[in-house]
Order: structure tokens, then C-alpha cells, then sequence
């Protein structure tokens, strides 16, 4: 009897395998599935006409297997005319039922069939299909519980106070699994805890004071950047680890509403909060005291009046004794006939009052209009250039310098790939193992434990680079959002006419970070010091970022301010 003497003989397949980022538990790897696979299709006589392999991809949805989709879509194409897709097992092919199943659907249509050469599955023959929707279901039950068990398994971690993989925060180094102190990186957490809490500064403040003092960022293997972000102070100010606790669960993951497999984080109301074994940086009282400041500047008080009314300079304009942002209020008062009111909007320090433990001794109040219009004109006789116009319209569309960002994402791409080598290794090794060896099961659990731990990095760094990608874009979105600002400049004077208070304050804030004014009027009315802009305007034949109005006078026209 020959053999070939199958319908299969001299049928042209694809071959697909997958290693997903959940716990490996049949331990065979990419190119064990790969040789189980071609010795299958030489058995039946099928020609191989490609190979698709999703290396490190969670079987949870389509979406996240790129190899997975390009076959679908060359089966779609009739690129190689293929009649079978080979799989070691139905869990490579995928553990949503759905997607199996819609999958599955779709090869059909085009007259391709699945074969599971493990699970002896078919789906050209009667019962195939039935079989695959079993065991589809049964699939995703696993993944399911998988999950489930290794989750459980970080929470019980977390509930003994121990560091539950990854790498370690700033400040801490990991040794033998525990979190030590790094006395350098240290040093830098207290200066945040203490300029936060003992100073006016917030996170931004923080974060300028840092990076304009000298003091860099160590670059480590979680991050390269020498520079002081603000999301960098707040992740430090709003982890508990820093007082020697051990947060599990801060974030969850939640379904998106009304789409499939797509999920996002969202911030948990409650999760496991215990001392941990480790040292704390910081004292739990001194934690507590930034919580309660970032709890409170984090929020809006509810405005009770004048709710259509916006401050265009609150937090903008800056209290010339303490150097904290001036905040619009207003104040209520009956007009003469006692039955109509009236408000009158004005600028105050916010410290002038009791607030976060300081208080300010200036008390004066500045009319909100009387500050705003002399903004305003400043601007305005700004923008009147000829020459400001021309340069405005030489930087729009100019490159954004990502240089750095990119070192760091080649540089975990590196790292990435070295542990996807080591993982692939530790793999071999559990292939390799006899299971006569006296001591198979030892060497498994082992071999099993320092794979788990080899994912967990593996993801922190995939995460890594996601979060880098996101910084990267939202560099290069912000450039193209300067453009636009950049663009509203050119028509300032018509558009803020025709804007709203809010789409004035939106535009004001989006180019101004800072307006300095002195303590009282100058003899000659003058109020306002200083303009601070966010990026470079071009003014009196230079880009500069500051316009001032000191002694030896740094604009040609000054702005009086009248009562």
C-alpha cells in the first residue's frame, strides 16, 4: 500500500503555532509544535506552503496575534490555495470560543479546514466541527482559570508583604526577590516628599526643581531618561511603597461596553494595602500628608454661581509674595434695590486663607477684567508684527526631536529580545527532561517557576514599551497641537473675539504658563512683570519665552492698567 493514498496527499497547508504570554502547562514550545506539525503534514503528504508563528501572544483574542491575522487574510486572498491549517493543539489556534469559532467560519468560507493534530480534531469530517466547539469553550475555561491561579497566587504574595515581581520602584533594588534600599535613588524620593509637602510646589514644580538643580534622574533598566517627568513625581507622591507598604490591585481591567475583547484599566476603589517586609524611604505620616495634598488639589470645588463664567488667568497669574497661582472668585452682592445682585469677579492668592498648611500675606484682589485685557493687549500688539507672522509660519510643520525616547524603546526592544531567548531556552529544557529521570518532577516545577517568573518580565517590559510608544506619540501629538496653537496665533485678534470664555481660557493657557505681576501698581500704572510663555515667540527681532517689563525696560511699550 503506498502512502499517500488520502485525500490529503499533495494538498497544499499553512502551519501555525503560538506560545502564549499565559503559564505554559503542556510545555512545548515553537519549534517542537513546529516539528510535531511537519512530521504530520510528511505523514499525510501535504506540501507546506507557510509557516506563521505569534511568539509571546496571549490566545484571548484575534487581535493581538498579527501572524494569526496575516494568514487569515492570505487565506482570504487565495494566495497559496491552500485547503488546511495545522495546529498542534485547538488552545494554539485560540482560547476565545467566539473567535475560534468566527475564525473557523471564515476559513470554511473559503474552503480551508482546521486540523488540531493533538486533540485528532478535523473539522472536515462530520464531527470535527462539534468537537471544536467543545473544546474551544473548554479552552477558554482553562485560560480562564490559569489567570485566576496566577492572580491569586500575586495576591496571596502581596498579602505577605512581599514584592510581587517586576522591576523594582525607584529608590529600591531587588535582591533575592526583596526590596532593598538604594541609597542614591533614595535620597531623590525624600527631596520629592519634602519639596512637596514643606513647599508651594506641586508635581510640576517638583519635577523643574529637580531637573533645573542638577539632580538626574539614574538611568536603570526600566527607564534611560536622566530628566524629572511630572507623571514620574506623581507615580513616587501616590505609591505607598515609599512608606513601606505593599499595594496589590490599584488597577483593574474592565471590559469596554458594547465591544469585544477590548478591555481597558481603570483605577480600583479597593485593593490589598499591607506593611510589607521591605524598609520604608519615607515615614507613613509624611506619605499621608502628600496624599491628603494631592487628594485635595487633584479636584474642582463645585462652582455655586456664575457657572457660565471662566477665570482665564486662575492658576495663570502667580501671587508676587508667595509665587502660588492667583485664583479667580467672585463675589456676590445686592444692588441698591435689594432685589437684583451683582457679581464682581476678581483675582486673589489662594493662601490668603489657611490652605494646605500655608498661609500668604498678600490681600489684595485685582479686578479680573482689568488683568485680563492688559494680557490680552499684550498679546495682541505681539501678534501685530509683520515679522512675527513670517516666523510663526517657518515653525509650523517643523520636525519633533524623539531621539531619546527611541534609544529607550531600541534599548528594551534589546532587553525584550534577550528574554524572549531565555524563555525559548528554558523551554528546551522542559522538552528535553525524561520523565524516567528520578528527579523529572523537581526539575519541572523548577524549570515551570523560572519560566512564570521569565513572562512576568517579559510583560513588564512589553508594558514598558507600550507606555513608551504612547510618550512618543503624544510628543510627536503635542507638536502638531503647538502647530494648531501656533496657527491660532496668527489669527489671534479675530478668534478671541469670537471665542466663548472657555475656548478664551483654553486658548490663553495653551501658550501662556506664567504671568507675574508686582505687588502694587507702578507710579506710571504698570502692573503686570512678567509674561512667561511655553514655547518661543518671536518678539523684537529674537525668539524668546519672557516678556518683561523691568527697570531697564525689555519691550518697547509698556501697558497701563486703569482703575
Amino acid at each position: 500500500m503506498e502512502k499517500y493514498n488520502n485525500s490529503k496527499a499533495g494538498t497544499q497547508c499553512y502551519l501555525y503555532t503560538r506560545v502564549s504570554t499565559e503559564m505554559q502547562v503542556d510545555g512545548y514550545s515553537l519549534d517542537a509544535q513546529n516539528e510535531k506539525l511537519k512530521r504530520y503534514a510528511d505523514y499525510e503528504g501535504m506540501l507546506i506552503a507557510g509557516t506563521y508563528s505569534d511568539e509571546g501572544r496571549s490566545g484571548k483574542s484575534v487581535e493581538g496575534r498579527p501572524q494569526f491575522r496575516e494568514m487569515l487574510e492570505d487565506i482570504k486572498s487565495g494566495k497559496d490555495n491552500v485547503k488546511y491549517v495545522l495546529v498542534f493543539k485547538l488552545s494554539r489556534f485560540g482560547r476565545n470560543a467566539a473567535d475560534v469559532l468566527s475564525s473557523l467560519q471564515l476559513m470554511q468560507d473559503y474552503g480551508v479546514n482546521l486540523i488540531c493534530v493533538e486533540d485528532g480534531i478535523d473539522s472536515s469530517k462530520d464531527a470535527g466541527k462539534l468537537m471544536i466547539s467543545v473544546l474551544s469553550a473548554v479552552a477558554e475555561i482553562e485560560r480562564e482559570n490559569i489567570l485566576v491561579q496566577t492572580m491569586e497566587g500575586r495576591k496571596q504574595k502581596a498579602r505577605e508583604g512581599r514584592w510581587n515581581g517586576g522591576f523594582a520602584p525607584y529608590g529600591y533594588k531587588l535582591t533575592d526577590g526583596k526590596l532593598e534600599i538604594e541609597e542614591e535613588e533614595a535620597e531623590v524620593i525624600r527631596i520629592i516628599f519634602d519639596k512637596y509637602i514643606d513647599t508651594n510646589m506641586g508635581a510640576t514644580g517638583v519635577a523643574k526643581y529637580l531637573n533645573q538643580n542638577g539632580i538626574a534622574k539614574k538611568p536603570r533598566a526600566n527607564g534611560i531618561l536622566t530628566k524629572f517627568s511630572v507623571g514620574f513625581i506623581r507615580g513616587v507622591l501616590d505609591n505607598p511603597v515609599y512608606c513601606g507598604k505593599i499595594a496589590f490591585g490599584r488597577r483593574t481591567t474592565e471590559k469596554v461596553q458594547g465591544r469585544r475583547n477590548e478591555t481597558h484599566q481603570v483605577k480600583a476603589e479597593d485593593y490589598i494595602l499591607v506593611d510589607g517586609i521591605h524598609e520604608a524611604i519615607v515615614d507613613e505620616s509624611r506619605w499621608e500628608i502628600a496624599k491628603s495634598k494631592r487628594d485635595m488639589t487633584g479636584g474642582r470645588r463645585e462652582k455655586k454661581y456664575s457657572i457660565g463664567r471662566r477665570h482665564l488667568l486662575s492658576g495663570i497669574l502667580k501671587c508676587p509674595v508667595c509665587g502660588s497661582g492667583m485664583v479667580g472668585n467672585v463675589s456676590r452682592k445686592k444692588r441698591k434695590d435689594g432685589t437684583h445682585y451683582k457679581d464682581y469677579f476678581y483675582y486673589a492668592c489662594k493662601h490668603r486663607r489657611v490652605l494646605d498648611g500655608h498661609t500668604c500675606t498678600y490681600n489684595k484682589q485685582w479686578k479680573e477684567e482689568m488683568v485680563n485685557d492688559a494680557v490680552v493687549e499684550v498679546i495682541r500688539k505681539v501678534v501685530r508684527n509683520e515679522r512675527f507672522a513670517e516666523v510663526l509660519k517657518d515653525k509650523i510643520g517643523g520636525k519633533v526631536d524623539t531621539t531619546e525616547i527611541e534609544k529607550e524603546i531600541e534599548n528594551y526592544g534589546h532587553q525584550l529580545k534577550l528574554a524572549n531567548g531565555s524563555k525559548r531556552n528554558l523551554e528546551r529544557q522542559i522538552d528535553s527532561l525524561s520523565v524516567e529521570d528520578r528527579h523529572y518532577e523537581r526539575k519541572l516545577s523548577d524549570l515551570q517557576d523560572r519560566l512564570n517568573n521569565m513572562y512576568d518580565e517579559i510583560a513588564d517590559l512589553e508594558e514598558l514599551m507600550e507606555e513608551l510608544k504612547i510618550r512618543k506619540k503624544n510628543i510627536e501629538m503635542e507638536k502638531i497641537s503647538v502647530d494648531n496653537i501656533y496657527r491660532y496665533l496668527l489669527n489671534f485678534n479675530k478668534l478671541y473675539d469670537e471665542f466663548n470664555d472657555d475656548e478664551r481660557r483654553e486658548l490663553l493657557g495653551s501658550f501662556i504658563d506664567e504671568v507675574l505681576i508686582y505687588e502694587d501698581k507702578q507710579e506710571n500704572g504698570q502692573l503686570l512683570k512678567q509674561i512667561h510663555f511655553r514655547f518661543p515667540v518671536f518678539y523684537n527681532g529674537q525668539d524668546i519665552d519672557t516678556i518683561g517689563w523691568d527697570k531697564e525696560g525689555t519691550v518697547e511699550a509698556v501697558c497701563l492698567l486703569g482703575d
